[in-house]
């Protein structure tokens, strides 16, 4: 966003796709992890593992979350995103800000870290992609949790923003 724009009253279109496109693949990429843990614990015990369509699928997840992650930050950092409710305390403003920039930072090392590890035989990234996981999941609970607190305790709509483009 340029100096002389203002910020937009909602997200656009493709915002709010992105939004649940990465939603959807990070959710795919818990559920369906056993496979892919299973590969690597094999392949640090020196055994064989046999393919399984599941372990393309978390590896081909994970580039394209990093890919969709890159191009919504694009599109933030371009178009602006919208600003937080009137009725938002500070802190609470401060908090939602410092989450939304943290989930960019953490998809994009979870991808990274999970590529490293895959491809270049690192358990030193395997073991980051683990610590990160925790993390990510406890971000991604407290982003679900901020959708109930903002329509029961502060009364507003905010969750209308990442379902009708603005």
């Amino acid at each position: 966003m340029t100096a002389h724009q203002t910020a937009p009253k909602g997200y656009s279109t493709t915002q709010i796709a992105l939004h649940w496109g990465i939603a959807a693949l990070v959710a795919g990429q818990y559920f369906f992890k056993d496979a892919i843990t299973g590969a690597w614990a094999a392949i640090r015990e020196g055994r064989n593992y046999d393919f399984d369509p599941l372990i393309l699928a978390h590896v081909v997840a994970g580039a394209l979350i990093l890919l969709l992650v890159v191009w919504r930050l694009a599109l933030r950092l371009k178009r602006g995103a919208p600003p937080p409710p009137e009725n938002e305390p500070a802190p609470l403003k401060t908090l939602s800000h410092v989450a939304h920039w943290a989930f960019y930072a953490l998809l994009a090392a979870m991808s990274v870290t999970g590529l490293v590890a895959w491809f270049g035989d690192a358990t030193g990234a395997a073991q980051a992609h683990n610590v990160l996981k925790v993390a990510l999941l406890a971000l991604v609970a407290l982003h679900m949790l901020a959708v109930p607190f903002h329509r029961v305790v502060l009364k507003n709509n905010v969750m209308q923003r990442m379902v009708r483009p603005n």
